[in-house]
């Protein structure tokens, strides 16, 4: 698949390169072209860095790997993005990161569709931390992507994406139920950075 990558912190260099690992065309876009180059050097794999319109338009996929809170100033440089698949894996949290800053009667994913109204929105990777995204780095364990949104055919192609990766893809079910997967994601930042986990810690759904 082509795959566009919005960011360059270390969510987006991890997503990728695990990506371009997997095969997939990476592009890489960025308000800061230069660091979009430099990263997609680092990759390797053939992958593009330049601006956010530029990577837009080469991908099936767009990955916004960004805070929730520069959402909508990316989307804007994105320009159209119909048809086009538009995965979030934000979690709307504080400066602090102990809390969120939208919920119960809406999420980042639905706030994200609302900005991109003509692009199928899929909620993913949010309960994943950086440093799992590699697949050496999950040794042997099979980790799962929560998968949520209302276009089941974007959801299919993103379960696939995710499964490429290495990871079990978990229908979530509409995007609305983004709403209790960002709690997860923030539990997850919880147990990680303030409960001693450490971030190599990820929810699962086991069926008993």
């Amino acid at each position: 698949m082509k795959v566009a990558i919005i960011g360059t912190g270390n969510m987006a260099s991890g997503l990728a390169s695990t990506l371009a690992g997997a095969n997939h065309n990476v592009a890489i876009g960025s308000r800061d072209p230069a660091k979009a180059a430099a990263l997609a050097e680092k990759v390797g794999q053939e992958s593009q860095g330049g601006g956010i319109a530029a990577a837009t338009r080469l991908a099936d996929i767009v990955i916004l790997a960004i805070p929730f809170g520069g959402a909508a100033d990316a989307l804007k440089e994105a320009g159209d993005l119909a048809g086009k698949i538009l995965v979030d894996i934000s979690n709307p949290i504080s400066a602090d990161y102990k809390e969120l800053v939208i919920g119960h009667t809406t999420s980042a994913a639905e706030e994200i569709q609302a900005l991109a109204p003509k692009a199928s929105v899929v909620k993913a990777f949010n309960t994943i931390f950086a440093q799992l995204l590699p697949s050496e780095a999950r040794q042997g364990k099979l980790l799962q992507v929560l998968i949520a949104g209302d276009d089941e055919a974007a959801k299919s192609q993103v379960s696939t994406l995710a499964q490429s990766m290495g990871f079990e893809a978990i229908n979530a079910g509409p995007l609305s139920n983004s709403r209790f997967i960002e709690p997860i994601g923030e539990m997850n930042i919880h147990f990680g950075y303030f409960l001693g986990k450490g971030p190599t810690v990820a929810p699962a759904w086991v069926q008993v």
